[in-house]
């Protein structure tokens, strides 16, 4: 079997992750504040979890770093803890239904959300979100890295209009941590949502958000948290970020996994990443009957395509099952930037990598592709 579904959930682990995650599996169970036991390895993992975070994410303060269940619950926290504030919100086309759903269901959410098309590359014109700036605009949401079209978005750009414009911003790296760099203080960026289990080789069910302190932002989960259990009314605090008992198998493994992304590299994981996908778009443009969906300047890792003749779920059937190769297809969850891309009606076939595939992988997909079209 060859997967290459990696954008959905990586496979395979390093093998550190899966020791990780047995190894705290097989001891006693512990949690911050919450147990007699003396809890070195569960606060071990989870210090060095928020410290290989804040250095993949490019923050300087890892206790800025808190952990979810991923970046469905992320998300939702953070456009609820902001969107509560009076003021407008502006996003965009290529975002994922865990920004779009919040926004346009969530009865906490005061502010109207305003959606910038993408172009046909599935890029966001920096331009044209500085266009749409009005006084009433308090808050940018912006996915870096399209889980359609691959399109890595133009943030240090993105980020100098939302500092010029004294905006609150969101970003969304779920397809992008782990597998392209990330510099949020440098970017000026004010918060950011990332699940573990895509490129940063963790675990289904984990994830976590960066938060940057004194912002005007309203926590909407509550619970325990191991301290303070005689206050009913929370003190503001940070601790309430974190309520409930923790994932600690997922997030030593998370400790794992973002270490061994850290000592492999995270350029050079980059690098092979991308020098797949150009030997992908390479191979299905000489390809007739094939279409490409996206041509971004820089792409992730990545890329959809449609066959003539063919639906999208249809070519990834085939694909399965009678060559064993794993794609995604449909609208991958983000309805909006496929009438920009003019895929509206049955979506795409989505091929995506890790540092674990091979350039044998992508022959086969593209040898696989010739066969179906001769059908």
């Amino acid at each position: 079997m060859i997967y290459l579904n990696n954008a959905a959930s990586s496979y395979p682990k390093p093998a550190c992750v899966i020791d990780a995650c047995r190894q705290s599996l097989e001891g006693l169970p512990s949690g911050q504040f919450r147990s007699s036991i003396q809890d070195t390895k569960g606060k071990l993992s989870s210090e060095q979890a928020r410290h290989n975070m804040a250095c993949l994410l490019g923050v300087s303060d890892p206790s800025r770093i808190f952990f979810t269940s991923g970046a469905t619950e992320s998300l939702n926290l953070l456009v609820n803890g902001f969107g509560i504030h009076s003021g407008n919100i502006l996003t965009t086309s290529t975002e994922h239904n865990s920004v779009l759903r919040p926004l346009f269901n969530s009865p906490l959410i005061k502010g109207k959300p305003e959606i910038i098309s993408c172009d046909s590359d599935g890029a966001i014109d920096p331009e044209k979100v500085e266009n749409a700036i009005t006084e009433k605009t308090k808050l940018l949401i912006v996915n870096h890295c399209s889980n359609v079209t691959g399109a890595v978005q133009d943030i240090a750009s993105l980020g100098e209009i939302a500092k010029k414009y004294h905006l609150i911003f969101l970003l969304d790296a779920s397809q992008s941590a782990g597998a392209i760099p990330v510099k949020a203080d440098q970017w000026h960026v004010d918060a950011v949502a990332f699940t573990g289990h895509k490129s940063l080789l963790g675990l289904q069910g984990t994830g976590g958000f960066f938060l940057r302190d004194s912002l005007p932002f309203r926590a909407i989960k509550y619970g325990g948290t191991g301290r303070k259990s005689d206050q009913l009314i929370y003190p503001d605090g940070d601790l309430e970020l974190e309520a409930g008992t923790q994932n600690e198998p997922g997030i030593a493994a998370l400790a794992a996994s973002t270490g061994w992304i850290i000592d492999q590299n995270i350029n050079v994981i980059q690098e092979k990443e991308s020098a797949l996908i150009r030997r992908l778009e390479l191979q299905l443009s000489d390809i007739p009957g094939v279409h490409i969906y996206g041509h971004p300047k820089v792409r992730g890792p990545l890329l959809s395509f449609g066959l003539s003749g063919f639906s999208p779920s249809d070519t990834s059937y085939i694909l399965q099952n009678s060559f064993g190769i794993v794609t995604r297809a449909g609208l991958q969850c983000a309805p909006l930037i496929h009438k920009d891309i003019g895929s509206k009606k049955y979506g795409t076939v989505r091929a995506s990598v890790s540092v674990f595939n091979k350039a044998a992988d992508i022959d086969a997909l593209t040898g696989a592709i010739r066969e179906i079209l001769k059908q």
